[in-house]
């Protein structure tokens, strides 16, 4: 009769995975990876390799948040705040908005553009939105790519601006035209302001 041998060890058949050749039965467990969090580096000792760690153990895209904390401090100008609203050229523009239509170009990178394109014409040939004029349909398929790419935009720069909050670098809340508030409503959009230490480490940098 066989007997099962409790002292024999578990035999793995490799090296991530839970089974076992003839052995005892082994529970698999699930690793759960620790957050990441800001390195703790105090405000006055704050420079720009420190800011980019922060950055680093916050953001999963840390050189595209980089370049959002510079247009930050740019239509901040000498003031520590961007937002509500960029004045420039003669026309006033949420600084979300301001944000995207900066980072557009990285979002028309060639294989990334040909991709959207390619969806976007598919997508209004289906619906039967595109004229038989070839020019028109070209400036109507380009129009949509541009919207695409400003909707995704903005998304990714919430999501950078989220990091530089969590990183300790940004502070948002949402100006309304009657009452500020620190969630997005109605009639309200985004103000950033740059922590004093994040603007001289970006002056060094500089």
């Amino acid at each position: 009769m066989f007997q099962l041998n409790l002292f024999t060890k578990d035999t793995v058949a490799g090296s991530t995975d839970c089974a076992v050749a003839v052995a005892t039965p082994r529970v698999c467990e699930k690793v759960v990876p620790t957050p990441r969090s800001a390195p703790k580096v105090s405000d006055a000792d704050l420079d720009l390799p420190s800011l980019l760690e922060r950055l680093a153990a916050v953001s999963s895209r840390p050189r595209y948040t980089y370049m959002v904390l510079n247009l930050i401090a740019q239509a901040a100008g000498q003031s520590n705040s961007a937002g509500p609203y960029i004045r420039e050229n003669g026309r006033v523009t949420p600084v979300r908005d301001w944000l995207s239509y900066a980072l557009l170009p990285m979002a028309q990178r060639d294989f990334r553009r040909r991709a959207v394109v390619e969806q976007v014409r598919s997508d209004l040939e289906s619906k039967n939105l595109l004229p038989p004029d070839r020019d028109a349909a070209e400036q109507i398929v380009a129009d949509e790519v541009r919207a695409r790419l400003l909707h995704s935009g903005r998304t990714n720069v919430s999501r950078a601006v989220s990091d530089l909050v969590r990183a300790g670098l940004v502070h948002r809340h949402y100006q309304g035209y009657r009452v500020d508030h620190h969630n997005r409503g109605a009639q309200r959009e985004a103000v950033y302001t740059i922590a004093s230490a994040v603007q001289r480490a970006l002056g060094k940098a500089r």
